[in-house]
Order: C-alpha cells, then sequence, then structure tokens
C-alpha cells in the first residue's frame, strides 16, 4: 500500500477546521457566500480525501484568483496544470528543469495542501527531441525510463499519485491513440512506464488517466483490459483517473457515473475525477443552461460520493477566466465552477448542497480507508 506522511494527511484531513473563510467576489450573488465550508472541507466531512484543482505558476500574479487557490477549505489538493510534463521537465534531453513546478508544489506545501502530480508519459506536450527523434525500441525505452527516474525521485515524497501514463486510448474505437511511444516500443510501453514509476518512488499511487471513460464504453473496456493485464503481470497500478471533461446537458446521470467508477473498482483500483470541467457548447449561456451546468456537476461529484474507492475530485482550473477549452475551442467553454470575475456558479452551490446532503444523512466526519502505524499514514 502507498504511504504517505503523517504532516501530508493530516494537512489534508484537518483542512476543514480553517478558521479563514473562502475569498468572495463582491459581484458574486450566489447564496452559499457565507458558508464556513468550502469544496475540500465538506468533501473531507463527506468521507472523502480531498477536493483539488488545477494551477500553474503563470496564475501566481492573479491575486484574486490566488486568494481562493490559496484557501485550503475550498482545495487540498492541486495539480500543477503544465509544469510537470515532459516539455517542461526535460525539455532538452538529459537537462532537467523543475523550477516552475517547485514553486508550485512548495506553495502547496506552505498552504497544507497536497499534491497531484501530472504527468509522465503522454503523446501530446513533447519536446520536438523526442517526437523527432530518430529513436529505435531500445534507444526510445531508455530515454523514457530515464526521464520517469528524474522526476519522479525529484518530486518523491511531495505526491499523493502520478498520472503515469495519460490518454493512451483513441477516441473511438478503443484502439491505443498513435504516438511516438508506440510507434518505437509497441504496446510495451505503458507497462514499462508503470514499472519505472513504481520503481523510482514505492510509496506514490501510480494511475492511469484518461478522457471520456464516462461516456465511451469502448474506451472504457479498453482501460479495463490494461488494468487487468497490468495486475495479471504483477506490474503496479493503484488507481485510474476519469478526467471529467464533459458538456453541460450531455453529462450522465449520478448512477450511471457511478456504475462507471464501480467497473473499476471492481478490480481492486481507487478512482478518482482528475481534471474536470463541464462546458457549454454555445455562448453565452442561459440561465437554464447554468442550471443544467450545476446538475451536471452535482451528477458528477455525487457519484464519487457513492463509491466507497473514489478518492476525490479534482477541477481543471476552477475559473473560467484561465480554463483551457475556450482556447482550443472557439465559442465554447464557461465550465468551470467560478466565473471569469471569480463570481460562485450556480454550479458551486449545486456541488456545496450535495456535499451537504451526503454529510447529513450519513453523519461521516472521517476520511475513510486510514489506519496509523508506526506514525504512518496508509491508504
Amino acid at each position: 500500500m502507498a504511504r504517505l506522511t503523517r504532516a501530508l494527511l493530516m494537512a489534508l484531513a484537518t483542512a476543514g477546521s480553517a478558521t479563514a473563510a473562502p475569498a468572495e467576489s463582491t459581484t458574486t450573488t450566489t447564496t452559499q457566500n457565507a458558508t464556513a465550508d468550502g469544496l475540500h472541507s465538506l468533501m473531507v466531512k463527506a468521507g472523502k480525501m480531498y477536493f483539488g484543482t488545477a494551477i500553474d505558476v503563470n496564475n501566481f500574479a492573479d491575486a484574486k484568483y490566488m486568494a481562493i487557490a490559496d484557501n485550503k477549505n475550498e482545495f487540498g489538493m492541486m495539480t500543477a496544470e503544465n509544469s510537470m510534463k515532459w516539455s517542461s521537465s526535460e525539455p532538452n534531453q538529459g537537462k532537467f528543469a523543475f523550477a516552475s513546478a517547485d514553486k508550485v508544489v512548495e506553495r502547496a506545501k506552505k498552504n497544507g495542501q497536497g499534491m497531484r502530480c501530472h504527468n509522465l508519459i503522454w503523446y501530446n506536450q513533447l519536446p520536438s527531441y523526442v517526437t523527432s527523434g530518430s529513436w529505435t525500441n531500445e534507444t526510445l525505452t531508455a530515454a523514457m525510463q530515464t526521464h520517469i527516474t528524474n522526476v519522479v525521485e525529484h518530486f518523491k515524497g511531495a505526491c499523493y499519485a502520478w498520472d503515469v501514463v495519460n490518454e493512451a486510448f483513441g477516441d473511438g474505437d478503443g484502439s491505443y491513440r498513435q504516438s511516438v511511444f508506440l510507434k518505437n516500443i509497441g504496446e510495451a510501453f505503458i507497462p514499462l512506464a508503470f514499472q519505472a514509476a513504481a520503481a523510482a518512488d514505492p510509496d506514490t499511487k501510480l494511475y492511469f488517466n484518461d478522457f471520456n471513460l464516462e461516456i465511451s464504453p469502448d474506451k472504457a473496456a479498453a482501460t479495463l483490459a490494461l488494468v487487468k493485464d497490468l495486475q495479471a503481470r504483477k506490474i503496479r497500478i493503484d488507481g485510474v483517473g476519469f478526467q471529467g471533461h464533459l458538456v453541460v446537458g450531455g453529462t450522465p446521470t449520478r448512477d450511471a457515473l457511478a456504475t462507471s467508477l464501480r467497473q473499476f473498482t471492481a478490480l481492486g483500483v481507487e478512482v478518482a475525477y482528475t481534471e474536470v470541467d463541464i462546458r457549454f457548447e454555445s455562448l453565452p449561456a442561459s440561465s437554464s443552461g447554468l442550471e443544467q451546468q450545476a446538475q451536471d456537476y452535482a451528477a458528477l461529484v455525487g457519484s464519487c460520493l457513492d463509491v466507497k474507492e473514489c478518492v476525490g475530485v479534482t477541477v481543471w482550473q476552477f475559473s473560467d477566466k484561465y480554463n483551457w477549452v475556450s482556447s482550443v475551442f472557439k465559442g465554447k467553454g464557461d465550465a468551470c465552477l467560478w466565473s471569469a470575475d471569480y463570481a460562485k456558479k450556480p454550479a458551486y452551490d449545486a456541488v456545496i448542497k450535495v456535499l451537504q446532503d451526503a454529510i447529513s444523512s450519513s453523519g461521516t466526519s472521517k476520511i475513510p480507508g486510514f489506519m496509523m502505524d508506526e506514525g504512518v499514514f496508509f491508504w
């Protein structure tokens, strides 16, 4: 089982005890503004490990943004949105650059927040020496293992979990996505990556992470087969990340989402929502659209509450100001819990309510699955 330090887990478990109220926008009109509890503190009281957000160093200069991000009442876990990816962490072969990611880790530590670390192997955001190199199976395997070893060892002890392999399956029939790794190493690049990560840090959780697992049966089936294959080979995989990049009005129901999660937890791995945003396909959003978005967010968070082995939810930026959707898909977006001017949207209130309802119905106030042995917490 993966081990985490007493300090990190106690920080996560006691996040709700912070006395400072969440930072507020002067323009917000939502009904929960005065609550003493935020997303993370309520998530913990509802029996889960964390509610988190993606963030990166480019956000640090925005004081209003950081007042919310730094509040562990709202967020108990951070993910570096880009600065741990290969293009940032090893921009030149053998020359590692951790300064930006270190600042995110240091900020989280100062705030008493944990880190989900993202990611080690992905087909995208690779430096040109990787995508355009003249590789053989042996040379790319060695480069991949070297990259994983150096990055994981650098952040050893700081990461609750690593997204070891990200988005390995295509968008349609669940076949493997074309990549420099598949081309030169074959399907073996995935077990090799997990083996390298496990050797570099035996105490962090190792995740496979992908999108559309919630809505694509073929991709879900391929991922289930991958988990079973790794387990049959005695290669450690601890979790599956459901990214949760979904569409307003196209998000599955709470029960359907919980059923999708349980397919994986039945194999003995934990699950988490790792990159959540629920976007509008056309803008501006109507009032009825905002209410639908609220229902969709509530269904997603509620499904995690319904599955014991779902440890938490991370949103992929909490404000529309910095969410990736609008920059990639023109005319789409407004996918976050806060607006671009940091007003809490109806979706925020809906998540707060589903968490409060879970607490009221169960009386849960402890993180499940923890035990202490010689001063170390185990999950």
